[in-house]
């Protein structure tokens, strides 16, 4: 999955990003406060991808 597919993804779902980190961004989901870092590599392997959305409580993303 590339990397701007993801965050796309998690703003429809209404998570928003929290900060940036060195080398990962940080995102939240406001309904159930979670947050999980999402890493800036060009590829976000389909794993990972699931892993970060069922982390935020949020469907994973189409194609996947």
């Amino acid at each position: 999955m590339k990397r701007r597919a993801l965050p796309s993804h998690l703003l429809e779902q209404g998570c928003a990003p929290v900060r940036e980190g060195g080398s990962h961004s940080i995102w939240a989901n406001p309904k159930t406060g979670r947050r999980e870092a999402i890493p800036r590599h060009n590829e976000i392997k389909k794993h990972l991808a699931r892993s970060i959305c069922k982390n935020l409580s949020v469907p994973i993303p189409p194609g996947d």
